[in-house]
């Protein structure tokens, strides 16, 4: 399960600083890299801790995978995107999140959310898996 250095540091009694040097020089002694992390590698864990339901959390990946193969997102990091994602997604559904409760468990602002949720919004009909069941339709979602 992949883990940031930030979820590390909160667990640890080390600096995020002292934690990037040590992993930078165990992937140096072992000659080896790590693949980039991606927004479905947090996907089950923040919708699972959220105790969303199967249908936002795939919703959620979907819109994801679609912001960021559409360059919708440009620079925006995996954590703040999947995190939009999962705000667009509950949005749209019955089983609605705040900001705040999805900042508070992806460890990011909440005005991260925003920022990214708002690039997204206005393709969101194109980030939507086919198949999804809107609550609350696309027109309706919270502008910010």
């Amino acid at each position: 399960v992949p883990r940031t250095f930030k979820e590390i540091v909160a667990v640890s009694t080390v600096s995020k600083k002292e934690i990037g040097r040590c992993f930078k020089l165990i992937l140096k002694a072992h000659d080896t890299s790590v693949e980039l992390i991606t927004t479905g590698d947090f996907m089950s864990r923040f919708c699972g801790t959220l105790s969303l339901s199967r249908d936002v959390q795939k919703a959620a990946t979907s819109i994801a995978k679609k912001a960021v193969d559409l360059d919708i997102v440009p620079g925006r990091s995996p954590i703040s995107v999947a995190a939009a994602a999962i705000y667009m997604a509950s949005q749209a559904s019955d089983d609605k999140r705040t900001q705040r409760e999805i900042a508070d468990i992806a460890g990011v602002a909440d005005v991260t959310i925003r920022q990214s949720y708002k690039l997204m919004l206005p393709r969101a009909a194109e980030l939507f898996p086919q198949d999804f069941k809107f609550t609350t339709p696309i027109e309706n979602l919270p502008q910010n």
